[in-house]
């Protein structure tokens, strides 16, 4: 059914570690809407231990979507320890990076960001815009200078 939706994952009793959620859009006959965002909020640590997200490219030919990984932009909003600097790759199916993005006013389509709406807040976030075809793709945040802190990562799907 569209709507807005929030899904929240926490430990038993206050326990931490490792979690996965995962949204699905069954076909049904007549229901034509499209997951416009998704994001996911975590820590970001050092070496293996960074946030990873992946979306699909659903049996289209294209899809062009807005990528972006916030960190010192959450500050505000009361998250602690945000990531000062995060660092934004993209993987594709076969583990190849095809972008990656430090500071989204240096992204070759910044213009497009803006002129979506979506441009970060603060110029050490990230953001890349990609039209990309069918298929699976990784998105991993990383701290610039292995800084560590809490970073939100959101997909955009555009029109």
């Amino acid at each position: 059914m569209p709507g807005t939706y929030t899904a929240v994952v926490r430990g038993r009793n206050g326990s931490e570690g490792i979690s996965l959620a995962e949204i699905y859009r069954l076909y049904s006959p007549g229901y034509t809407s499209k997951l416009a965002n998704i994001s996911g909020r975590g820590y970001v640590g050092t070496e293996d231990n960074v946030l990873i997200s992946g979306f699909i490219i659903g049996d289209v030919g294209n899809e062009t979507v807005i990528v972006r990984a916030l960190g010192p932009s959450l500050g505000p909003f009361g998250v602690s320890q945000p990531l000062s600097d995060p660092i934004l790759t993209i993987y594709n199916s076969n583990g190849s990076a095809i972008a990656t993005n430090d500071n989204w006013q240096t992204d070759s389509n910044s213009v497009l960001i803006q002129r979506n709406g979506l441009a970060p807040p603060d110029p050490l976030d990230s953001a890349i815009v990609l039209r990309l075809p069918a298929g699976t793709y990784t998105a991993v945040v990383r701290g610039a200078n292995g800084a560590t802190g809490n970073a939100l990562l959101e997909v955009y799907h555009l029109d």
